[in-house]
């Protein structure tokens, strides 16, 4: 059998009871059981300031480079994003817009797009509202197809996020797993053939 395939997952927030927190580790759970080798981040652990060229100017921050390493050896990622007012959260796009930002004169890190290009992202999000978050999604995926990702045609959105989760973190719905599932494998089926 063939090297299992690195799967990178995160959520957009830091909020400690978020749903979408919740569904990144069952994503995480779901990655390992389809064989995959699962690095699941929280990017509250990360010490990434707010954007800002005059601070990058001063250094880029190191927790920003261990980003861009992570984010570079992974083919494959599934990206958990909550909604915020019909988008994606300001935690998303500061992480991203630091990641893309390339560090002048780096012999690595010269170039914006390499943590980015060729991955294979699968995206999920979770809310309590009807449309699960799916609006987050609809503005997430051309943010990352600009930056040269892979966006699996398979998304999930889980809506009532409020009832769908076990004590444990759980989902309730083992349709809902399903559809995780049907994301999870469908990153790690395409980044096996692009050449993961």
């Amino acid at each position: 059998m063939s090297n299992p395939t690195p799967l990178l997952v995160f959520a957009g927030s830091t909020r400690a009871q978020s749903f979408n927190r919740k569904l990144a580790a069952v994503a995480s759970e779901v990655g390992r059981e389809a064989g995959a080798a699962v690095t699941h981040i929280e990017l509250a652990d990360f010490d990434v300031p707010l954007y800002n060229a005059d601070l990058e100017a001063k250094g880029t921050p190191r927790d920003v480079v261990r980003l861009k390493e992570l984010f570079f050896a992974h083919p494959a990622w599934v990206v958990v994003s909550p909604e915020y007012n019909g988008s994606y959260t300001g935690l998303m796009k500061n992480t991203i817009d630091w990641v893309s930002s390339p560090i002048k004169g780096d012999p690595v890190w010269s170039s914006g797009t390499k943590p980015f290009a060729g991955k294979v992202v699968g995206m999920l999000s979770a809310s309590p509202g009807a449309l699960g978050g799916l609006r987050s999604l609809s503005h997430l995926a051309p943010l990352l197809m600009n930056l040269q990702c892979w966006v699996s045609p398979k998304q999930f959105a889980l809506s009532k996020a409020g009832e769908a989760f076990t004590p444990d973190g759980q989902l309730v719905a083992e349709a809902a797993r399903e559809n995780v599932r049907g994301v999870v494998e469908q990153v790690l089926w395409a980044a096996r053939r692009f050449g993961a």
